[in-house]
């Protein structure tokens, strides 16, 4: 991959962390931790205790989703700065850069993601 769509991809790869980064910040209510935010939430809410749990939960779940996020573009941003960006972890042929442009943080090609995807008993992609 040339150094320039490297570049590219890094910037866009930036731009995601950012996003998610203040997407975390905003549902902690800044930079509060995990616990905080969650204590909060509790004492905030009404009476319902079940809705409260159930928002808690949720936003634990996104808290997760994100954080989750964040290591995958952190790994792309490594797979970058090592070269190997770009390069299926599985079978090390090159991943279309139009699944890149789609998912930026992809660390295989469409076959060996099929292969994964079935292997952990879910069902074939139609495309992509």
């Amino acid at each position: 991959m040339s150094q320039t769509i490297s570049d590219s991809f890094a910037t866009q790869l930036q731009h995601m962390r950012a996003a998610t980064l203040s997407q975390l910040h905003a549902q902690r209510g800044g930079t509060v931790g995990r616990a905080e935010a969650a204590a909060n939430l509790r004492a905030t809410e009404s009476d319902d205790w079940a809705q409260a749990d159930s928002e808690r939960d949720l936003a634990f779940a996104l808290d997760e989703r994100e954080s989750a996020e964040l290591l995958a573009i952190d790994a792309a941003l490594q797979r970058i700065a090592d070269g190997s960006y770009g390069l299926c972890m599985d079978c090390g042929v090159g991943i279309a850069t139009a699944r890149l442009h789609a998912n930026p943080t992809a660390m295989r090609c469409v076959d060996c993601q099929s292969k994964l995807e079935l292997a952990q008993g879910g069902t074939r992609p139609a495309t992509m």
